[in-house]
């Protein structure tokens, strides 16, 4: 294994291998694996097991916004640096989404693509419900699609890799391209 990338969550995994296999990476074959913590607050303990080893792999991750001091925090406890910033961040290889990933591809993408991708797997018609609710109704559109996302079970995870797919290639979110650029460098 020459390099790690470390997220949250199974969406996070499904977007990075996606948006790798619409660049032509073969993760696999470039020894790459992207491990998922199941939560922020894990990153800590997955560096404690990894090692200091200086011939250990190349290392790099996406968080939340909200889990940005956690990353950090454990990155200086792992002798990664010290008082770190976001730039110092990623420059180790470390990416932090405005809000979550989620939010980043709804702003990539805009919401009339996100409705498209929507309407294209069946669920336009349950975001409208979702849209009249009292809690959402007059919200901005992208607000509500971010909710709806992370709402309903897995479908934030199903639409991961429909919502890559949908990106344009020149506009994907800049900590999603910055992780996988940072593990594809040679």
């Amino acid at each position: 294994m020459r390099a790690v990338v470390v997220v949250e969550g199974v969406s996070d995994q499904i977007a990075v291998e996606t948006l790798a296999e619409r660049r032509g990476v073969d993760l696999a074959a470039a020894g790459v694996r992207v491990v998922r913590l199941g939560g922020a607050h894990r990153i800590g303990t997955f560096l404690d097991n990894l090692g200091s080893s200086a011939d250990g792999p190349r290392l790099a991750g996406l968080c939340d916004a909200g889990e940005e001091a956690v990353f950090r925090r454990a990155l200086e406890r792992a002798g990664l640096g010290s008082d770190l910033s976001r730039a110092d961040m990623e420059q180790l290889g470390f990416y932090v989404c405005v809000a979550d990933l989620e939010d980043e591809l709804i702003r990539a993408l805009d919401a009339p693509a996100v409705e498209r991708v929507l309407r294209a797997k069946g669920d336009l018609r349950r975001f409208r419900t979702f849209q009249q609710m009292p809690a959402w109704r007059g919200r901005a559109t992208e607000e509500q699609l971010r909710r709806f996302m992370g709402s309903g079970g897995r479908r934030k995870i199903r639409y991961a890799r429909f919502l890559v797919d949908a990106l344009d290639l020149e506009r994907v979110p800049r900590p999603l391209d910055g992780v996988l650029a940072h593990v594809a460098e040679q």
